[in-house]
C-alpha cells in the first residue's frame, strides 16, 4: 500500500536532495517544491550557486534533482509573502537597533506555514524539509528533538514551529551526519552530493553591510564608552553594528577591549564598554512559543542565546502565555545577550520553544560592582 503524499521543500542542496530520495525509496507520494524568493531583476544577477541557496542556480540544480528521482517538482511564487514577513522585518529590527533572525521567521511564518497551506492543498499530509533535527514520537505526541549530528543541529531555528503542525512535518536526514548525507547522495549520484553549504543569509547578495546600507539611510556617528560617558571615537553608521561585536569599532589601542553594550538609533550613538558590561545573568522574551504545555514546562531547563553555543542551564521566573512573554535567569552570565535575535529552551535534546529576546537583565559588570 503506498505511503501518503510528502511535499518536499527543495532548495538545491545536498539534505533536501537526499530527503526526497530517501522519501521516494520509502513509498511515499514525493512532490518536490522550491519557494521562490527572488526578483525577476535577479535572474539577469550572477547568482553563486556555490554558497547560495534558494537562487535561480538552485532551482534549477533542486529541477534536476528531482527529474533523477522521478518526482514532480513546482517552483512556488512567495515573493510577496517573503517580503512581508521576512525582510521588511529584518530590515525593520536593524533600523530600531536589534539583531534580527530570519531564518527563524521564515521557519515560523513561511516553511511550516505557507508552505504546509499548499502541501494540504495538493493532498499532501506532509511537508518534508531536509533539517537536521529528529521527530520523535512522546507521549503527548509530535516532539523535535536536536539532530543527530551535534555539529549540523538546526532546533535553534525551529523554536516558532506552531505546535499544531509537528504532526504533519517531516526530517528524513534529522538522525545522520552531514558525510552520510554526502555518501547518500553520492551513491545514488544526485548532482547535488558535492555542493558547498549556504553560509550567508539567502537574500543577500553580497556583504550584509552593503545589503544595510542600500535599504537602510545611515551616517557616521559617536561611539560612546559606557563608563566614562566620553565619545570615543566614531561609527559608521549605528544600524550597522550589533550587541556583542568587537571588531570594526576603529578605536585605538587604548579601547581594543571594548564590545557594543548598546545600539541607539534614535541618537545615532553606539555605546561600548568592557566584555563584562556585554555579560547578563538574564532576560525578558516575547513571543512565546512552546511545543508542550506550558505546565509541562520543567523547573530547570537549558537555554542558547546564540546559534553555535553551548546551553546553559537557567530557570524561568515568570511566565505570561497568554502575552506570549516570559523572564528567565541563568545558572551563569551569558555573552551577548542582543535584543531581536532567539533564546531557544531545551531539555536536555527535547527542543521546547522559545522566544524574541527583547532586554537582557542584571548585567555581570553592575553586579561585580
Amino acid at each position: 500500500m503506498k505511503k501518503p503524499r510528502v511535499l518536499v521543500a527543495m532548495s538545491g542542496g545536498v539534505d533536501s536532495s537526499v530527503a526526497a530520495a530517501l522519501l521516494v525509496e520509502q513509498g511515499y507520494d514525493v512532490v518536490g517544491a522550491m519557494m521562490k524568493f527572488w526578483s525577476d531583476e535577479e535572474l539577469a544577477e550572477s547568482c553563486n550557486s556555490e554558497s547560495s541557496c534558494c537562487t535561480p542556480t538552485a532551482a534549477l540544480e533542486a529541477g534536476w534533482v528531482a527529474r533523477q528521482l522521478g518526482i514532480p517538482f513546482e517552483l512556488l511564487d512567495y515573493r510577496e509573502t517573503f517580503d512581508e514577513r521576512i525582510v521588511t522585518p529584518f530590515l525593520e529590527g536593524y533600523a530600531a537597533g536589534r539583531t534580527p533572525n530570519p531564518c527563524v521567521w521564515c521557519n515560523t511564518d513561511v516553511k511550516f506555514d505557507a508552505l504546509l497551506e499548499h502541501a494540504r492543498a495538493i493532498g499532501a499530509e506532509y511537508v518534508a524539509t531536509g533539517h537536521y533535527v529528529r521527530r520523535v514520537e512522546g507521549p503527548a505526541g509530535v516532539e523535535l528533538w536536536r539532530g543527530g549530528d551535534a555539529a549540523k543541529d538546526q532546533t535553534y531555528f525551529l523554536w516558532g514551529t506552531p505546535r499544531a503542525a509537528l504532526p504533519h512535518l517531516l526530517f528524513p536526514v534529522g538522525h545522520l551526519e552531514k558525510p552520510a548525507v554526502r555518501r547518500l547522495a553520492e551513491a545514488r549520484g544526485l548532482i547535488t552530493a558535492r555542493k558547498p553549504e549556504s553560509q550567508n543569509i539567502c537574500f543577500v547578495r553580497g556583504s550584509l553591510r552593503d545589503f544595510l546600507a542600500k535599504h537602510i539611510p545611515s551616517e557616521p556617528g559617536p561611539l560612546v564608552d559606557l563608563e566614562s560617558g566620553e565619545v570615543i571615537g566614531e561609527h559608521a553608521g549605528a544600524r550597522f553594528y550589533t550587541v556583542g561585536q568587537r571588531k570594526g569599532l576603529g578605536l585605538w589601542k587604548s579601547h581594543l577591549e571594548r564590545y557594543v553594550v548598546e545600539v541607539r538609533p534614535e541618537t545615532n550613538e553606539v555605546v561600548v564598554g568592557p566584555r563584562a558590561a556585554v555579560e547578563w545573568w538574564g532576560l525578558e522574551a516575547s513571543g512565546l512559543n512552546l511545543l508542550l504545555d506550558p505546565a509541562g514546562l520543567p523547573d530547570r531547563i537549558e537555554a542558547m542565546v546564540r546559534y553555535r553555543t553551548r546551553p546553559v542551564g537557567a530557570r524561568v521566573l515568570e511566565l505570561d502565555p497568554t502575552a506570549g512573554r516570559f523572564r528567565l535567569r541563568f545558572e551563569r552570565p551569558q555573552f551577548a545577550v542582543a535584543p531581536g535575535q532567539s533564546v531557544v529552551l531545551y531539555a536536555g535534546d527535547r527542543l521546547l520553544g522559545g522566544g524574541f529576546i527583547e532586554r537582557a537583565r542584571e548585567n555581570a559588570l553592575a553586579r561585580a560592582g
